[in-house]
């Protein structure tokens, strides 16, 4: 293994959270300003995913008083305290960039409906 790849392994985060391309997300971000630090909350709609190892990214879309706002994060930042997946999406392309031009409804992505393996199930007799 040489240099660059060792010190790239310990940057990496240990636990990644699986993010797939039309999943509505909130990304916690780690904002500072001066000598202050905050937690700042981004919901949108994943729209690209790009890169891999330590220079992944994804790319996130909302729409924010009538105009579109679109933020790169990368995955293995220490400024991204973490991600929630709200709902998956159900989605046919890779890049989502056709969302740009559309407004309202018809900027929605299906919600994919999740079948629940019996295997990975807690107690398979509650159901």
């Amino acid at each position: 293994m040489d240099l660059i790849q060792a010190l790239t392994k310990e940057q990496l985060k240990p636990i990644v959270p699986k993010l797939n391309i039309g999943d509505s997300v909130r990304v916690y971000n780690r904002i500072k300003e001066g000598n202050r630090e905050r937690i700042q909350v981004f919901e949108g709609t994943i729209i690209a995913k790009k890169g891999g190892g330590i220079s992944e990214t994804f790319t996130v879309r909302r729409v924010s008083y009538g105009v579109g706002v679109e933020k790169t994060f990368p995955v293995h930042s220490p400024n991204v305290e973490k991600v929630e997946i709200i709902r998956s999406g159900k989605v046919r392309r890779a890049k989502l960039y056709y969302l740009r031009g559309r407004v309202g409804k018809r900027s929605k992505v299906k919600e994919q409906l999740v079948t629940v393996d019996e295997s990975n199930r807690a107690n398979p007799d509650e159901a």
